[in-house]
C-alpha cells in the first residue's frame, strides 16, 4: 500500500518546541518510527513536511495522481483554520486520518476546533508519536474495508 504522511507547520521542530506538550523525541525519531512501520506493514510510506499551506495543498492534490492509497495528516496549526486544506482533503477520495500528538480537545479553546477533521475518515489525538502508527494502521484498515 502507498501511504502519504503529511506534517504541517513546526512538526520539523519536534524535540525542540514545547517538550512538555510534544515530547523530547526529535523529527528524525518520528521518521524512523514511520519507516519501521512501513517495513512491518509492507507499505510504501512517504513523509512530507512543510510549513507552507500551499505546499501542503499541492502535495494533497499530487496524491490524486500518483497512486497514493491513504493519507495520514497532522496539519499542525492549520487544523484550526485552513478551509483550503479541508477542501483539498475532501477532493481526494481515499482513506484519510488526521493525527495530533497532543490531545487538542484538552488544550486552548482555539485548538479544540478542527476544520480539517470533517474531510477525514477518522482522527487520532493525544497518543504522542505512537498516534502516527495507529493512524497508519487505521488508514490500512479503511483501505481494506473499501476493497
Amino acid at each position: 500500500m502507498k501511504i502519504l504522511v503529511i506534517n504541517g507547520p513546526n512538526l520539523n521542530f519536534l524535540g525542540i518546541r514545547e517538550k512538555e506538550v510534544y515530547g523530547t523525541q526529535d523529527y528524525d525519531h518520528l521518521l524512523q518510527m514511520i519507516a519501521k512501520k512501513g517495513a512491518e506493514t509492507e507499505s510504501k510510506i512517504e513523509v512530507f513536511q512543510s510549513n507552507h499551506e500551499g505546499a501542503i495543498i499541492d502535495r494533497i492534490q499530487d496524491a490524486y495522481y500518483d497512486g497514493t492509497e491513504g493519507i495520514v495528516i497532522n496539519p499542525g496549526a492549520y487544523t484550526h483554520y485552513s478551509y483550503a486544506i479541508h477542501d483539498a482533503l475532501a477532493s481526494v477520495d481515499i482513506p484519510k486520518v488526521e493525527i495530533h500528538i497532543s490531545d487538542i480537545t484538552a488544550r486552548e479553546e482555539f485548538r479544540k476546533v478542527s476544520v480539517t477533521r470533517p474531510a477525514c475518515d477518522d482522527q487520532i489525538c493525544g497518543k504522542g508519536l505512537e498516534g502516527y502508527l495507529l493512524a497508519i494502521d487505521r488508514v490500512i484498515g479503511l483501505a481494506g474495508e473499501r476493497g
